[in-house]
């Protein structure tokens, strides 16, 4: 069993069953599946986000793994990948309470407690007019340079999302929001993976899934190229030349995703 508690839950479920204490937290509830489910707390007027992961059977495992999916088995993957995160300067959410109990990953209990990040909005959000209203062009500029870098620490430091896309930037607006001065976080990392180095295949389908999700953005080949320069750390030309091959798989990629978002109106 792995059990880390910070405040207010270490002192609020003192002497009690975090495993039971936090079957007992009640919200507004974003999903509920059979083995797993998410719901917006609040403790001590302060609001959390509750991930409670219950297994999903040796069924459900043996069918990803057939499909070529990597299973998400508990709260242990997000929070890794949180803890990575942190450690190299890519903003994220703060954990304050994690729990796992049992050995079998079909049937294992597990949850994760993290801090609500208000006020926010979601980069999709944010630049959802950018075609009809273009946004000044420093802090269109400033927006791609933040979100390559945080992009480009990730993979290199061996985390990969699986969900990556702009509505997972969440851009903080407790104060104004300009060219150089904002802050965005990354959050949905359930599906995360967190080892020494990041596969090609895992950091080229991120990849892919961020630019599908920026395609009715209105960004311009300039734009892209900023992103690419910024992400790779190196010059555009030697970019064009050495990764010649994923810019053809990113183009086609998110062309499929975007022709299997129109065709099922918009479920991927």
């Amino acid at each position: 069993m792995r059990l880390i508690l910070s405040e207010p839950f270490k002192s609020l479920w003192h002497g009690k069953d975090p495993f039971v204490e936090v079957e007992r937290l009640d919200g507004q509830v974003y999903r509920e599946l059979e083995g797993r489910r998410t719901l917006r707390t609040e403790v001590e007027g302060r609001g959390y986000f509750v991930k409670i992961h219950r297994g999903i059977g040796w069924g459900e495992i043996t069918k990803n793994l057939l499909t070529a999916k990597a299973p998400v088995l508990g709260a242990g993957q997000e929070w890794r990948a949180i803890q990575r995160l942190h450690e190299v300067g890519v903003p994220t959410m703060t954990a304050v309470a994690y729990g796992e109990r049992g050995s079998n990953p079909a049937t294992q209990h597990s949850f994760i407690i993290t801090e609500e990040l208000a006020p926010t909005v979601s980069l999709e959000d944010f630049t959802a007019n950018w075609r009809e209203q273009p946004p000044a062009p420093l802090l269109k500029r400033a927006l791609i340079a933040e979100v390559a870098r945080m992009a480009g620490t990730m993979h290199r430091t061996g985390v990969n999302h699986r969900d990556f896309y702009i509505c997972h930037f969440l851009l903080h607006t407790d104060k104004p929001v300009t060219a150089s001065d904002f802050r965005l976080s990354l959050i949905d990392l359930h599906r995360a993976q967190a080892r020494s180095q990041t596969p090609r295949r895992w950091r080229n389908k991120d990849l892919a899934g961020l630019y599908f999700s920026a395609l009715e953005i209105g960004l311009t080949r300039g734009d892209k190229l900023r992103f690419l320069r910024d992400y790779f750390q190196q010059p555009v030309r030697e970019i064009l030349h050495e990764e010649a091959s994923l810019l053809v798989w990113l183009q086609r990629r998110a062309e499929k995703l975007q022709g299997r978002k129109q065709r099922y109106g918009g479920a991927l």
